[in-house]
């Protein structure tokens, strides 16, 4: 039993991560989040909700810069400040910020809101039993083994996800009529939009997968649906 303390202990950590970190983030986006008014996007989310024959689609405005979108693990969807402040400067337009949403509609249909908070504290735990175990069969180097393997399944788990969503996003929009050219054309800017470098971050270590192998992946669907 005590040859297991460690990997018990390790797991209930990782239990407590959870329930703070979902507190934490909950707290956080109230104080820092209004719904978003902007008749534009309110009419593109109404056609969603049609397409998804719900009655709306709530979206808060989150009152930070980066350019973003956020789907919460209770189910909220956000979009960022930074972002609707490109697209009331003209750099996106309606259409592709429905494509955003949408995205977002995706992981909270597909689980992955909810699951991505549990996955953040099981990776602490994963991450503080490997460097227990590691650290002692490889003392110096075993914690470092113990983060690298730890943050490359996060990785590869959350390029998933998002090739999931994307596909949720795509369908969603085609339903509504807006199509899946927005969604395309959003990723053709994104990278001047948040201004990363991903050209010098390995694949397999990106929590996104490349822009362009979305966007490949994409227009297979869209030529799928088309023929």
């Amino acid at each position: 039993m005590i040859r297991f303390l460690p990997i018990l202990l390790a797991v209930l950590y990782g239990l407590a991560m959870y329930r703070f970190s979902a507190w934490r983030t909950a707290k956080e986006l109230d104080r820092k989040s209004t719904e978003l008014i902007d008749p534009a996007l309110r009419e593109m989310s109404m056609r969603m909700a049609r397409a998804l024959d719900i009655p709306r689609i709530k979206v808060h405005i989150y009152e930070v810069a980066p350019v973003n979108g956020l789907a919460a693990p209770d189910g909220r969807i956000f979009i960022t400040r930074g972002f609707y402040n490109q697209f009331k400067a003209g750099a996106v337009t309606a259409e592709e910020l429905a494509s955003v949403i949408a995205h977002e509609l995706g992981h909270v249909a597909l689980g992955h809101s909810r699951r991505r908070m549990i996955d953040f504290s099981g990776q602490n735990a994963m991450r503080a039993a490997l460097g227990m175990v590691l650290g002692r069969l490889i003392p110096g180097i075993g914690i470092w083994l113990a983060n690298m393997v730890t943050t490359m399944l996060a990785a590869r788990l959350s390029r998933g996800d998002e090739y999931e969503a994307d596909a949720y996003a795509a369908a969603l929009l085609t339903k509504a009529g807006i199509g899946v050219r927005p969604q395309i054309s959003l990723f053709e800017k994104l990278e001047a939009l948040t201004q990363s470098n991903h050209g010098t971050v390995p694949a397999w270590l990106m929590s996104h997968p490349k822009t362009q192998d979305r966007i490949t992946a994409l227009k297979v669907l869209q030529n799928r649906w088309d023929s």
